[in-house]
C-alpha cells in the first residue's frame, strides 16, 4: 500500500490578485486546464468532505502551524454507492449528529436527499473548477476558476510536503500578507450576507492594537473587533537599545491571539504596522523575523511621517473638519506625531520622541510623586516639544491615543469603556490638569481602580497627561476633540476602502 503523506496547504480566494496575477501570467502552465464538477459538505469542522469524480473524498486536518498553514490527510476515496459504515464516517468528522441510516449503501442522489438536506448542521454546494497548475519553488500551485453555487469567485492554492517551500512561495507571489482559508472557510463566509473583511494590526509601544472591518456591499465600513492589549513592547528599552525578550515574549503571545482571532472572523488580508518602539530597536529586524516565524504576520515598520500622515486620514474620514486649519496629534507609549492641515491639505507632519513610557520610567510617574518631580517632568515633555513653539493657533485640535481615550473615559466615568462614546468627546484642558493632580497623588494600586482607567495603563496615565496638557498649552487650545480611531482605521480605509 503506498504510504500517504500529509501536505502543508495554503489557499485564498478573491477577483483580483495584484502582483501574484502576474506572476502566473509568466509561467508555463503544467498541462491543459481541467474542468470538474464538485459537491462540498460544509459544517465548520474541522475536515473538507467533497464528492468528485464520482468518489466521495474525505481530508482530515491534522495541523496548523503558527503560520497558518494547513496540514490536511486524506483518509477517504470511497466509490458510489457509499457503504453505511462510510457514510458515518464522513458524517463523524464533520462534527455532525448521525441520524438513522436506513440503508446498507447511498447513492450521491441518496446521501444529499436523504442525509445530508434534512440534517440542520450540515450543507451541501455545488461547486465548479477550472483549474491550472504551476510549479513554484519545487511546490504545486493552482490558480482556479470557480463557481460556488452560482457565486463566480477565483482561488490561488500552493501545497508541498515542505512547509517551508510554500511559505516561500507563496510571499514570492506578493501574497504573504493575505491570511490561509480553505474551501469550508470560503463557503460559509459566502453563505453570511455581509462583506469582505479585513484587519490590520498596529504594533506600538506600550499596546497592539487591532481591528478588524467588514466593507459592506454598498462601499461603507462596519466594525467587527476593535480593541487593544498592553504588553509594554518598550519596556526597558534605552536610547535605541533593543527590544528586552520578556517584552518581546508578551508582545508575541498578543498577535498569535488576534491573528487567530482573525481567521476565526474570516479575515481575508491581514496588515501589520509597528510604530516608535521597533523603528528605535537596535534589534528590529531580530524581532520582525521572530514575530513573522511565531504568527505568520510580516510587520512593516512605518517612519513616525507615515504614522501621522496615517492618523489625519483616519480623522478626516471619521470626524470630518471640511474647513479651517486643523492640528491632529496622535501620542503613544514612545513617541507622538503631529500633522497639520487645512482641509484635506495636509501642510506638515512629524514625529517626536516623546512618549508616556519615556517619562514615567525617567521620572517616578508610575505612582505618588512630589510637584518638584512632577514639575521637572513637566518641564522635560515642554522641552522635548520645542518644535511647537510659536506656532499659530490653529482653529482645532484632534488628540488620539491611548492616554487620550483613558483621559476621556476618566472624564466620563465610564465604567465600560465604549468607542462611540469617546468618538468625538471634548476634553477640557481643566479636566486634563484635574486628572494630572488626581494621578500624582494616588498610589499605583489604588490607581487600577480609577473608573475609566484601563489598569494596565495605570503606570503610564500620569506621563500620558501631562503630555496632553503641554501639547494644549503650547497651541493655545482649552480644549480638543478627541478621536477614537487611529492609525489603525487610517491604514484601513488606505489600504482597502477600493
Amino acid at each position: 500500500m503506498t504510504e500517504i503523506v500529509p501536505r502543508w496547504e495554503w489557499r485564498t480566494f478573491g477577483t483580483d490578485f495584484g502582483p501574484a496575477d502576474e506572476v502566473f501570467a509568466d509561467l508555463s502552465p503544467i498541462g491543459a486546464p481541467t474542468v470538474s464538477e464538485e459537491v462540498y459538505f460544509h459544517s465548520g469542522s474541522g475536515a473538507i468532505a467533497k464528492i468528485r469524480d464520482g468518489l466521495m473524498d474525505l481530508k482530515e486536518l491534522r495541523e496548523i502551524d503558527p503560520e497558518g498553514l494547513e496540514q490536511w490527510l486524506p483518509v477517504m476515496k470511497e466509490g458510489f454507492p457509499l457503504a453505511r459504515e462510510h457514510v458515518m464516517k464522513v458524517l463523524e468528522a464533520m462534527g455532525v449528529e448521525t441520524p438513522a441510516l436506513e440503508r446498507p449503501s447511498y447513492t450521491q442522489g441518496e446521501l444529499i436527499e436523504e442525509v445530508i438536506d434534512p440534517n440542520p448542521g450540515v450543507g451541501a454546494v455545488k461547486v465548479t473548477k477550472k483549474r491550472v497548475r504551476y510549479t513554484i519553488n519545487g511546490c504545486m500551485a493552482e490558480l482556479s476558476d470557480l463557481e460556488i453555487g452560482t457565486t463566480p469567485l477565483r482561488t490561488i492554492a500552493v501545497e508541498s510536503e515542505d512547509r517551508e517551500a510554500v511559505l516561500t512561495a507563496v510571499r514570492s507571489l506578493g501574497l504573504g500578507d493575505h491570511l490561509n482559508h480553505n474551501y469550508i472557510r470560503a463557503i460559509t463566509a459566502l453563505f453570511d450576507d455581509g462583506g469582505v473583511r479585513f484587519g490590520v494590526i498596529d504594533v506600538g509601544t506600550n499596546s497592539v492594537k487591532f481591528h478588524i472591518g467588514e466593507r459592506l456591499p454598498d462601499g461603507t465600513w462596519e466594525t467587527v473587533v476593535d480593541r487593544a492589549e498592553v504588553t509594554r513592547l518598550g519596556e526597558g528599552q534605552v536610547d535605541g537599545g533593543p527590544i528586552q525578550e520578556e517584552a518581546l515574549r508578551r508582545t508575541t503571545a498578543a498577535i498569535e491571539g488576534m491573528v487567530e482571532e482573525a481567521r476565526d472572523h474570516r479575515v481575508k488580508v491581514l496588515a501589520a504596522v509597528a510604530t516608535a518602539a521597533l523603528r528605535a530597536a537596535s534589534n528590529r529586524d531580530q524581532v520582525v523575523d521572530h514575530i513573522r516565524h511565531r504568527t505568520g504576520v510580516g510587520i512593516a515598520v512605518i517612519t513616525g511621517e507615515e504614522e501621522s500622515r496615517l492618523a489625519y486620514l483616519a480623522v478626516k474620514a471619521e470626524l470630518g473638519f471640511e474647513a479651517g486649519s486643523l492640528v491632529v496629534f496622535d501620542t503613544g507609549g514612545g513617541s507622538s506625531q503631529f500633522t497639520f492641515g487645512a482641509g484635506s491639505m495636509i501642510t506638515e507632519r512629524f514625529s517626536v520622541p516623546v512618549g508616556a513610557v519615556r517619562y514615567a520610567e525617567a521620572f517616578g510617574l508610575d505612582g505618588v510623586v512630589s510637584q518638584d518631580e512632577l514639575l521637572r517632568a513637566r518641564a522635560a515633555i515642554s522641552a522635548d516639544l520645542e518644535s511647537l513653539d510659536d506656532r499659530p493657533r490653529p482653529e482645532a485640535l484632534v488628540g488620539m491615543g491611548g492616554a487620550m481615550t483613558n483621559l476621556t473615559a476618566v472624564s466620563l466615568e465610564m465604567g465600560s469603556y465604549h468607542p462611540d462614546r469617546v468618538q468625538g468627546a471634548v476634553l477640557e484642558r481643566a479636566e486634563v490638569e484635574r486628572q494630572i493632580e488626581m494621578y500624582g497623588s494616588t498610589p499605583l494600586e489604588d490607581r487600577r481602580s480609577i473608573v475609566g482607567l484601563q489598569p494596565k495603563r495605570a503606570e503610564i496615565i500620569l506621563a500620558g497627561a501631562c503630555i496632553v496638557a503641554t501639547v494644549l498649552e503650547k497651541l493655545g487650545q482649552d480644549r480638543l476633540v478627541v478621536s477614537d480611531r487611529g492609525l489603525r482605521h487610517g491604514l484601513l480605509r488606505e489600504r482597502f476602502d477600493t
